[in-house]
């Protein structure tokens, strides 16, 4: 193997492994956005060239995500997965050429669905926390009677 791939699967190792230790609760989306950015790359890549490579990382990204994800998660983890998919299939082609371009994508895709996942799904706790829980409440209808 070459030098600079040694270097460029090493700081990729370190990415993801920072990365995953941060949003460790989810891993779920992080593996799905992973995976999917790694296929979708690879098969954009097949068909369309560097910029199928990117389309395809985002397309990927972003449904590993939604896959993966739960209700309160799914619409931050498939824009965070298509967002960081497809940049890091970017970045890594860049980088690395075609090898470079599917780790960036699994880095990229996987990093960004845990994240996008985690604000969705907090954002979506601190919606019912200001709203007050209405399912300890009884609401009866009013009657009219005549």
């Amino acid at each position: 193997m070459s030098n600079k791939l040694i270097q460029m699967v090493a700081i990729a190792a370190l990415t993801a492994a920072a990365s995953m230790s941060a949003v460790a609760g989810d891993l779920n989306n992080a593996l799905g956005g992973a995976v999917g950015g790694v296929a979708g790359a690879a098969l954009g890549g097949a068909v369309g060239g560097s910029t199928g490579a990117v389309i395809g990382g985002a397309v990927g990204g972003g449904a590993g995500g939604a896959v993966t994800s739960n209700r309160r998660e799914r619409t931050g983890a498939i824009i965070g997965g298509a967002l960081g998919g497809g940049a890091g299939t970017a970045a890594g082609n860049a980088m690395g050429g075609r090898t470079g371009g599917l780790v960036g994508a699994a880095v990229g895709g996987g990093a960004g669905s845990a994240l996008g996942g985690n604000i969705s799904r907090s954002n979506s706790y601190a919606d019912d926390y200001s709203r007050g829980s209405r399912s300890g409440k009884r609401r009866h209808k009013h009657r009219h009677y005549d």
